[in-house]
């Protein structure tokens, strides 16, 4: 199996949390995956966040990132015209929508806790949670 990251799972398991753990499920999916990715739009989102003070990053995220043992997927044309396969996400969190189109792409499946993401049932989004 073959994992992408959302963000707040990647915080998590870099260990930048508030606490939330990633569930027995998902640390055995990361574990037993051919290759873990992290998608250049999570870096944008934390650095973004960052900077509005939403979140607290210093310059180590890409060594934290690149010790946690995952590998950079960059974000590309075929990815941005991928999202529109999810109609039902136009007002969702631009960063996901885009996360989740990336995984659809590359055909690899999607760690993570968004809510709305994992409302949709899609076969390759799971719960980072569990």
């Amino acid at each position: 199996m073959k994992l992408l990251l959302d963000t707040n799972t990647l915080i998590w398991l870099i260990g930048r949390t508030d606490g939330k753990p990633l569930g027995p499920q998902a640390v055995q999916n990361i574990q037993a995956a051919e290759v873990v990715y992290v998608s250049s739009v999570s870096i944008l989102e934390i650095r973004i966040k960052t900077m509005l003070g939403k979140l607290a990053f210093d310059d180590d995220l890409i060594e934290d990132i690149m010790a946690a043992g995952v590998k950079e997927l960059s974000f590309g044309l075929s990815h941005a015209d991928a999202i529109r396969d999810f109609p039902a996400l136009s007002r969702h969190d631009p960063f996901d929508r885009m996360l989740l189109a990336q995984a659809k792409v590359e055909k690899i499946s999607f760690l993570t806790t968004d809510d709305t993401l994992l409302k949709l049932q899609l076969p390759d989004v799971i719960d980072a949670r569990q």
